[in-house]
C-alpha cells in the first residue's frame, strides 16, 4: 500500500491542487491529510472541500483548533491572529462541521499519524531538535511517526544504542531496528527556503519513504492573499519558502 501524506496546506489552493494532481499521477492507494488545511491563505473553504473529497484520513491541526475556538491565539503573532479571524469569517457552517469531524491522530499498523507530536497532540508541541524529539519518542508506541506543524521536512531517528539524531528530510528506507519521526514538510507554506510544495509517500511493502516537491503558481496564490487584505508578510514568504 502506498500512502501519500500532505500537511499544512494553509488555504493555498494553488499548492494543494498541484500536489493532488501529482499524487493522482503517482497512483497512490490513499491520501492522508495531517492538519492545518486552513489559516494564512485566501482559499480555506475551497481547500477544505478538496481535502474532504480526496483524503481518506483527515487530522486536526492547531489552526483548525483555533478557528473552532478551542485554542487561544494569544501566543500567535499578529499575522497569524489576523488570518485566524479572517478565516473564521470566510467559512460556512458546513465547513465548520467538516472540521469537527477531523481526528486528533490516526494509527495504522506500525504507523502513527499526527499534526504536531505524539506527546500531548492537543497541546501542539513542536519537534524542532533532538531534545524535543526525545520527549516525543517517549510517547510514541509505533515504529514510524509522520507529522507536520513545523513546515520543515526533517527526520529524527532513535536507535536502541543512542539518543535521537536529526537529519534533513530525504528519501530513505527505514531500518527495522530504528524508530523514526518523519516531518513531511508543508504543502502550502514551506519554511525550509524551498518554496515548492511538499508531500511524502510511504510504501508499506517496500518500506520506501519518498519526499516530493512540486512547483505551483505562487504568484496567483500571493495575489489572492493581497486581494483579501491578508498581511503582506504571509504572501511574501511564499516566494522564498521561509
Amino acid at each position: 500500500m502506498r500512502i501519500a501524506m500532505i500537511s499544512d496546506i494553509h488555504g493555498n489552493l494553488e499548492a494543494l491542487s498541484a500536489v493532488l494532481s501529482q499524487i493522482e499521477q503517482q497512483q497512490t492507494d490513499a491520501v492522508y491529510c495531517l492538519g492545518d488545511v486552513i489559516g494564512y491563505g485566501a482559499n480555506p473553504a475551497a481547500c477544505l472541500d478538496l481535502v474532504n473529497e480526496h483524503c481518506d484520513v483527515k487530522l486536526m491541526g492547531n489552526h483548525e483548533y483555533a478557528v473552532m475556538g478551542q485554542l487561544s491565539t494569544e501566543s500567535y503573532n499578529d499575522s497569524a491572529r489576523i488570518s485566524v479571524k479572517w478565516t473564521q469569517s470566510n467559512l460556512t457552517p458546513r465547513h465548520l462541521q467538516m472540521i469537527e469531524g477531523f481526528a486528533m491522530d490516526h494509527v495504522r499498523d506500525h504507523m502513527y499519524f499526527v499534526h504536531a507530536s505524539p506527546y500531548a497532540p492537543e497541546k501542539w508541541h513542536y519537534i524542532l531538535n533532538p531534545k524535543q524529539a526525545r520527549l516525543a519518542f517517549e510517547h510514541l508506541k509505533q515504529r514510524l511517526c509522520f507529522c507536520g506543524h513545523s513546515h520543515v521536512p526533517a527526520i529524527f531517528a532513535e536507535t536502541p544504542e543512542g539518543p535521537p539524531r536529526e537529519k534533513v528530510g530525504h528519501d530513505f528506507v527505514p531500518n527495522e531496528d530504528t524508530r523514526y519521526i518523519i516531518n513531511i514538510g508543508s504543502t502550502g507554506q514551506p519554511r525550509d527556503y524551498d518554496p515548492r510544495a511538499s508531500f511524502v509517500t510511504y510504501d508499506t511493502e517496500t518500506n520506501d519513504v519518498v519526499y516530493t516537491r512540486v512547483q505551483y503558481d505562487i504568484a496567483t496564490a500571493q495575489q489572492k492573499m493581497l486581494d483579501a487584505d491578508l498581511p503582506e508578510f504571509l504572501s511574501e514568504r511564499l516566494a522564498v519558502g521561509r
